[in-house]
């Protein structure tokens, strides 16, 4: 059955105090109480406040899409700048025409292989999606989730939900409703938990308002597949381009994200040499009364000699790898660390969106070992 519980009252938001409800929910949505839960939520949305809910992705802070004062509510939910965008979420397609003028062929193509999945696409927009929901742009980013908690949510909502995720701005983003009620309890009407997420990192975004569809932010959905379906796709230079002062057209390529309160740093390199660089640095920070974490595979876990070492997976299933990221990173905060070292990953398939979210919480800082015959190793900011 699902649960109904009333949170402590925390932040203000807009000098007011906000009850925050819990409600679990069965992910099928099966379960009369879960429907009940669910209509509940619509109801909040409709009304112009704010719910945070479940996708297959990560969880996410939802508002009325069409409703400009929903839109600023998220972004101060959040503590957001504006001209960062919102994505609006669907749960048929038939719906996107709304909101879209001059669909092309190619979303089209997109939408019959990934959707519903975790795929964004951006679009131009039409009249009736305001400005504070695109960040001031005439594109819109659009996406139709395939898990059921959020597909029953959208429709119970009016079909049209704006929603980034739901954490403050620049946390890691939350894989399950504990983390949720951390930053936003008492920011928000509703959470709805429905367990754990199934892939960890947000959305894949193309954008396909350009000569030639551009990720803007790689996820699930590989550059890989996208070049299989579409012949060659660009990568938008802000997702390795740390110093980029290009607007942004979609979540997550201007502002720093992700971070961990400790400081991150990535060890690029042989294992053997990666794993002798952070057991002497964690040693030289120990000295100094820090307390160091590092995040490490099954590979090499055994060989750290560390405070806190918390495993992200195998580097035989970078899936594993994507679905720990974000509650690594969480766990570290937990753990109260003050310095975080990570093993790279490929930069390749997934491990493309794996890097990208990597290099964002560390504000790009990443050690680059040399093999030793090339002499001392470099740090590149």
């Amino acid at each position: 059955m699902a649960l109904f519980k009333a949170i402590s009252l925390g932040t203000a938001t807009g000098g007011k105090l906000v009850e925050t409800k819990l409600i679990h929910i069965d992910k099928n949505c099966k379960e009369l109480t879960s429907q009940v839960g669910l209509r509940q939520a619509g109801e909040i949305i409709r009304s112009g406040g704010l719910v945070a809910f479940p996708t297959e992705t990560v969880y996410g802070l939802g508002g009325d899409a069409l409703n400009p004062a929903s839109a600023k509510k998220i972004y101060a939910a959040k503590g957001r700048p504006s001209d960062n965008p919102l994505i609006i979420h669907i749960c048929r397609f038939e719906d996107i025409h709304r909101i879209v003028n001059d669909l092309p062929q190619a979303a089209v193509r997109i939408a019959d292989a990934f959707w519903p999945g975790p795929l964004t696409m951006i679009l131009p927009k039409a009249q009736v999606v305001p400005r504070e929901t695109t960040g001031g742009l005439d594109t819109v980013a659009v996406r139709f989730p395939s898990h059921p908690v959020a597909q029953r949510l959208i429709d119970y909502s009016g079909g049209y939900i704006a929603a980034p995720s739901a954490n403050l701005s620049g946390k890691p983003s939350p894989t399950c409703a504990k983390y949720v009620m951390e930053d936003m309890n008492g920011r928000i009407e509703m959470i709805i938990d429905g367990g754990e997420v199934g892939i960890g990192l947000e959305s894949t975004i193309i954008d396909l308002t350009s000569a030639r569809p551009r990720i803007l932010r790689p996820g699930y959905v590989t550059q890989e597949m996208l070049d299989r379906l579409l012949g060659k796709v660009d990568i938008d230079v802000t997702i390795i381009d740390p110093d980029s002062h290009q607007a942004p057209k979609a979540p997550g390529m201007k502002y720093r994200h992700y971070a961990p309160k400790g400081k991150l740093v990535i060890v690029e390199g042989e294992p053997g040499q990666v794993v002798s660089y952070i057991n002497a640095k964690a040693l030289a920070e120990g000295a100094a009364g820090k307390k160091c974490g590092v995040i490490a595979t099954t590979e090499m876990l055994e060989q750290y000699r560390i405070d806190v070492v918390k495993c992200i997976g195998s580097r035989e299933a970078e899936e594993e790898i994507a679905r720990n990221l974000f509650t690594v990173l969480r766990e570290m905060d937990d753990e109260g660390v003050d310095c975080i070292y990570s093993e790279s990953f490929s930069d390749k398939g997934l491990g493309q969106a794996i890097m990208n979210r990597l290099l964002k919480a560390a504000g790009h800082t990443i050690v680059r070992l040399p093999a030793k015959e090339d002499g001392d190793s470099k740090n590149v900011q």
